[in-house]
Formats: C-alpha cells, sequence, structure tokens
C-alpha cells in the first residue's frame, strides 16, 4: 500500500499527474481495482494491486495484469448466471418396480438456454455468457439396476428433449432415456437417483462474434428411490 507522501507525488505533484488529473476532467476515467466481496477466499482474489490510473476516453487501457476485457466480462457473466432447478420427470412416479423399466425424460420448457450480459458502456464492451442444456446423466444409486442407454448418459436431440413420457402401449418396451432396479428397497434404506443435467457454456461478445467455449456445468440433486417387488402366482 502506498504511503501518503507517495500519493501525493502520484496524484498531486505531477509524476504523473497533477491535481488528480483535474485538467482532462471529462476527457478520460481513472481505473481502479475491484474485489468482488463474495469471492474474497478464492486464490488470485487480492492480487491486482495496481494502483489507481488515467485512461483517456477512446485510448487503449495500458497492459495491466486483469484490466478489464470482453473476456473478464464474460467470466463475470458466467457467475451470474442462474441454472433452473427443475427436476427429470419419472414414469412411474413415486415408488418404483423391480424389474419395470422407469421411463425418464426432461422438460424443455424448464431446462432451456439462459444468459447473462455483461458491459461497460463507457469503454464499448460487452459480453454475453450463455449456458444450453445437452443431455441429461442418470445415477441410479446402486449397481443393482440396468440403465438405458447403458452408460446412462442421455442426450437432447434437437428439438430440446431428452428421453420419451411414457404413453399407453409402451408396456414391455425399453426407454430412450430410463433405469430397471433389479433390486427392492424393503428393509434397506432407499436408493439416491440423481438425474444430472450437463449445460454447455459458451460467451460471445466485442471482438468475438463466434461463440467461445467456458467450462461446462454439470447439476443435479439425488432423490430417493423406493422400489417395491410384486410377487405375482401363475396358475
Amino acid at each position: 500500500m502506498e504511503d501518503a507522501e507517495s500519493i501525493r507525488n502520484r496524484y498531486i505533484k505531477g509524476h504523473p499527474y497533477t491535481d488528480f488529473n483535474l485538467a482532462k476532467q471529462g476527457k478520460g476515467y481513472w481505473w481502479t481495482a475491484f474485489y468482488d466481496k463474495n469471492r474474497l477466499a478464492d486464490p488470485g482474489a487480492d492480487d491486482c494491486t495496481e494502483p489507481p490510473f488515467w485512461v483517456d476516453k477512446g485510448a487503449p487501457p495500458p497492459p495491466v495484469k486483469n484490466a478489464v476485457t470482453p473476456e473478464i466480462l464474460a467470466e463475470l457473466a458466467y457467475a451470474q448466471i442462474r441454472i433452473p432447478q427443475g427436476t427429470a420427470n419419472f414414469n412411474p412416479a413415486g415408488t418404483q418396480i423391480v424389474n419395470v423399466p422407469t421411463w425418464v425424460w426432461m422438460d424443455r420448457t424448464t431446462f432451456h438456454p439462459v444468459s447473462v450480459r455483461a458491459s461497460v458502456p463507457v469503454l464499448g464492451i460487452e459480453a454475453t455468457t450463455t449456458a444450453t442444456p445437452i443431455g441429461l446423466h442418470i445415477d441410479p444409486g446402486t449397481q443393482d439396476a440396468t440403465l438405458f442407454p447403458a452408460s446412462g448418459d442421455c442426450p437432447m436431440d434437437a428439438h430440446g428433449n431428452v428421453g420419451t413420457p411414457y404413453a399407453t402401449g409402451d408396456d414391455g418396451n425399453n426407454p430412450p432415456c430410463g433405469v430397471t432396479y433389479l433390486r427392492s428397497t424393503q428393509n434397506r434404506g432407499p436408493y439416491q437417483l440423481k438425474a444430472t443435467v450437463t449445460w454447455k457454456i459458451t460467451w460471445t461478445g466485442t471482438g468475438h462474434p463466434t461463440p467461445v467455449a467456458l467450462p461446462d456445468g454439470s447439476f443435479g440433486t439425488p432423490q430417493d428411490a423406493y422400489v417395491r417387488e410384486y410377487q405375482t402366482v401363475n396358475r
């Protein structure tokens, strides 16, 4: 941190500024460090130690580390994206049945692309970060299950759908996206079934009209899955 004499020299006595650049009022901007109070514990959160500096209007900022750019705006927008917190649909709903396929699908009205835009109008720069759902992964919570497809990865089709809702007449068919439990949960705790949605994250902005990839995100919450076994008698 600068001491009082260093501050006077830098901003008042003309090394390099005189009287806080009042002679240039309205002709440029002071640039200074900004610290996100919600991320002060992150590694490198306080690395921006450059003292405030002046940039004339229309002039590019000097090559100072972490000076705001469209890329930085894209990352700030990424941090503000709120992913829809819906859940996948299951049929049968509620308690599952041993050896009976559970059909899983995703409602595209809930899982849809979401975007956040960040901008600095005085600099004429902006960035828009977009998260787009691209698929669903099923983790049945037990090895005693058969997945459809076998990987548990259900892709999204061209219309934004994942899986297919069960329809009358589908008895005996395997679902395009689903799970069949092979053992009941009687006398044991429920399985922790988890349907995780993967989101592809990209951004566009000033100087970057073509989407640029950011790290993908995966979001899902475990839910209790109870499985019963029906006994039948054939004569």
